[in-house]
């Protein structure tokens, strides 16, 4: 087994929900500058590199629906042989991504792997925008 690092780190801007500064950002938007800003601390590391990007998110639906790791991949500007995942943990969401991009560098399935969370509480409620609760 191979051991697995975190090179880089980067977060974007924390706002206001739900009318703060970034109450109109799209989440793949917010993704995208956090990849670029992380992608640009690593000397000598090329978009060509990254072999996925692995993203948490709490609530997947809405402005956040669809597979958010791979809209942030593409908006990232990363070549369109990067794919990306999305998962679902609740509030652990960016920790499993990053969990989960270690398992696959430590077992040799890949060796750059852009890992973390993305949520826009402004335009997704805790809860979802139309919460139904399971009877």
């Amino acid at each position: 087994m191979r051991n697995a690092y975190i090179v880089s780190s980067v977060r974007t801007p924390v706002g206001k929900a739900p009318r703060g500064s970034l109450h109109q950002v799209r989440p793949e938007d917010l993704g995208a500058t956090a990849v670029r800003g992380a992608i640009a601390q690593v000397p000598g590391l090329v978009s060509n590199d990254i072999e996925d990007v692995i993203l948490g998110c709490a609530m997947p639906e809405a402005q956040q629906g669809f597979n958010l790791g791979r809209l942030v991949a593409l908006r990232a500007g990363l070549p369109d042989t990067v794919p990306g995942a999305t998962i679902n943990r609740l509030c652990s969401s960016g920790l499993q991504a990053i969990a989960s991009a270690t398992q696959a560098i430590a077992w040799g399935q890949a060796d750059v792997i852009v890992a973390g969370g993305v949520e826009s509480m402004s335009l997704i409620p805790m809860g979802g925008p139309l919460f139904s609760a399971p009877p």
